[in-house]
């Protein structure tokens, strides 16, 4: 403990808040890893926490490991994450969708014109003939097969 130049029991408070913050348990403070939290969540002053350079060290070195983020914050992230590749992922097959949606309306389109086309083609024949009844008057004048 070279460099400390605080009380043990001090030093000792400082190593436990330093354990909850980075596990995202904090008992005192919201739990974000700056260095106010570190000291409110000790229950020391300022002051107490610049005298310990190696508790500020080991402080500054385990926050950069972790982004400076608490646990929650990194779960978010991944969560947000994970959010966003889903979002990316429907926003893709909502546009293959309306484009197969688009070319379906089309083809119908296409096919009620041509539809209502034979109708009107149909309506100016006149009177349908049922196959049967043509094929039956053929017999009769040409005789059995």
């Amino acid at each position: 403990m070279t460099g400390t130049r605080v009380s043990g029991q001090a030093e000792k408070a400082l190593r436990a808040a330093m354990e909850r913050l980075l596990a995202g348990k904090p008992t005192r403070t919201d739990g974000r890893l700056i260095k106010e939290s570190l000291y409110r969540e000790a229950g020391v002053s300022r002051a107490t926490m610049n005298r310990a350079p190696d508790i500020l060290t080991e402080w500054n070195e385990r926050t950069a490991a972790t982004g400076a983020r608490t646990p929650g914050e990194a779960r978010r992230d991944t969560e947000l994450g994970e959010v966003r590749r889903q979002l990316k992922e429907l926003k893709r097959e909502r546009t293959q969708l309306q484009g197969r949606l688009d070319a379906a309306a089309t083809v119908i389109a296409a096919l009620h014109h041509d539809n209502a086309g034979l109708r009107e083609e149909l309506a100016g024949r006149g009177a349908v003939i049922a196959l049967d009844e043509r094929r039956a008057s053929r017999t009769e004048t040409i005789g059995p097969c």
